[in-house]
């Protein structure tokens, strides 16, 4: 596949004008478009045009430039995504029926939590997470179960990549001390940590190799978490998502133990 002059191929190019695309900028001009995917203005308006004619880009009415309906279609003909959302989703449904805020379901992205699906109710409290959208794993309870549950390299990789970053980051040594806390609990509870108003609860979701493939969790009005009935309840739901991925039940029981709901 042809380089350009600066090195990055054509499908990199490509990715950089999709992901320049976001919750808070859904739509753009080219100019724009050119910027946030550090492209020249001239490769930017080429690029543009021919996405916009394979439907993955379109046109506004005003003339800017958003995703296009192809690339929904393409996503949801076949991916790991769905396959674990469409597992995953009468639990969601069951746990929603009964704490009426937000029940998500997430996996790692890199150093970050992707949310895939998202319940919510009429009168909720606030929620920062979006289906499609991401945030840093150190301040979601998610993105702390699942670390938590990752390998020891893993975990190290992560914290060598981000030795340098200023407070509010936490320490390394923190950060372990939590991961092991969260291990020993079962689940990551994070009170105000998005919003002071907030608390997110999360367990993680075992697949069949044994290792955390997603994250169940919760965002609840800070105060009112009710930990000793809404952790049990996300800990039996995490089973019955990892039985339907093909974990055997009795590799899938022992792993939520230590804290609240331990076991069955």
């Amino acid at each position: 596949m042809a380089n350009s002059p600066s090195g990055d191929s054509m499908a990199e190019r490509i990715v950089r004008v999709i992901s320049a695309f976001d919750a808070e900028r859904p739509a753009m001009p080219v100019a724009t478009l050119a910027r946030r995917a550090g492209l020249p203005l001239s490769t930017a308006h080429r690029l543009a045009g021919e996405l916009v004619s394979l439907a993955l880009l379109q046109r506004t009415d005003s003339g800017e430039l958003r995703l296009g309906l192809r690339l929904w279609e393409l996503a949801s003909r076949s991916s790991a995504a769905l396959d674990l959302r469409q597992v995953a989703m009468p639990f969601m449904e069951d746990i929603q029926a009964v704490i009426r805020q937000h029940t998500q379901l997430s996996v790692l992205q890199e150093d970050e939590v992707l949310f895939i699906e998202r319940l919510s109710s009429r009168g909720s409290v606030s929620n920062f997470a979006k289906v499609a959208g991401r945030l840093p794993l150190h301040i979601s309870s998610s993105g702390m179960v699942l670390m938590a549950h990752s390998p020891r390299h893993v975990q190290e990789e992560f914290l060598d990549r981000h030795q340098s970053d200023p407070p509010p980051f936490p320490a390394a040594d923190s950060l372990r001390r939590q991961w092991a806390e969260i291990r020993r609990e079962g689940c990551a509870t994070l009170p105000g940590v998005v919003d002071p108003d907030t608390t997110g609860i999360a367990v993680p979701v075992f697949g069949p190799q044994g290792s955390a493939v997603a994250a169940l969790g919760v965002v609840v009005p800070r105060g009112k978490e009710n930990t000793s009935a809404t952790v049990p309840a996300l800990m039996t739901a995490a089973r019955g998502i990892s039985r339907g991925l093909g974990t055997d039940s009795a590799e899938a029981g022992p792993r939520y133990g230590g804290g609240a709901g331990a076991g069955d």
